[in-house]
């Protein structure tokens, strides 16, 4: 398993971050590839990845807010004129009703694309060709954390949340876990995790590494004092996430 961070940013643009999209790849081509995620940007990052917009036919949500969600038609649009009319949207309850009311909006591409929208809840299920499992995550909106396998490793996904034990568990035994990192330990927020919060959860959790992402602007400037709050408390490599980072899960145990 292979994965690219296409976006590591939040929904307070810097310049120097796309907002959160991930493309996960199977090497060994017994699963397609999978975008998670598709907010502002991540459409760009996309097409700079071999991959491409046209050989994306799932993308898989982790909830609506629109930094995880706003390049959604763009990718629709941009596989359309690329003649790539097939598409599958996965995501938690609320994810027809996303599409329905972008179409409504955006009527003239309406009868162009054949999609297919199937909604999913915690537990586990299949996305792509691979085993997916999810939790739901403490946020302002629904959000589901994924849990992926293939038969040569597991990489787990946090989508956006407070730091809690059903994520911790989620990754256990993973390769890779990319988890919201938002803010330093210097800002008293919710709905995301601050980094010394992170590591007291992850704390006795096996776990190859752990990538922080969805940096919100008051991060920058404190990325080592964040994964060091980590480490504190987290016996594992930790590291911060950056745009078009890919890593192969292969070579992290």
């Amino acid at each position: 398993m292979r994965v690219t961070f296409l976006g590591t940013g939040s929904a307070m643009p810097t310049g120097e971050r796309f907002q959160t999209g991930l493309l996960i790849e199977d090497p060994e081509g017994d699963a397609d590839p999978l975008l998670v995620d598709c907010g502002s940007g991540v459409l760009h990052g996309l097409a700079a990845t071999n991959v491409g917009y046209e050989g994306i036919s799932t993308v898989l949500l982790t909830h609506h807010h629109l930094d995880h969600v706003s390049d959604l038609m763009a990718l629709l649009k941009a596989r359309w004129l690329a003649g790539e009319t097939e598409l599958t949207v996965v995501g938690p309850a609320g994810t027809e009703s996303l599409l329905d009311g972008l179409f409504d909006v955006h009527e003239y591409i309406q009868g162009r694309i054949d999609l297919t929208v199937r909604e999913i809840g915690p537990g586990a299920t299949g996305v792509a060709g691979y085993d997916v499992r999810a939790v739901e995550t403490v946020h302002s909106m629904y959000c589901l954390a994924y849990r992926f396998e293939s038969k040569d490793a597991v990489f787990t996904f946090s989508g956006d949340t407070e730091a809690i034990d059903a994520v911790a568990d989620l990754a256990d035994g993973s390769a890779v876990l990319a988890h919201d990192c938002s803010f330093p330990d210097e800002i008293d927020v919710e709905n995301h995790p601050t980094p010394s919060r992170l590591g007291s959860v992850l704390s006795g959790h096996e776990i190859g590494r752990v990538y922080l992402t969805h940096l919100y602007p008051h991060t920058n400037g404190h990325h080592e004092e964040m994964t060091e709050a980590v480490e504190e408390r987290f016996d594992g490599d930790v590291r911060i996430a950056s745009d078009g980072l890919t890593v192969d899960l292969r070579r992290t145990n």
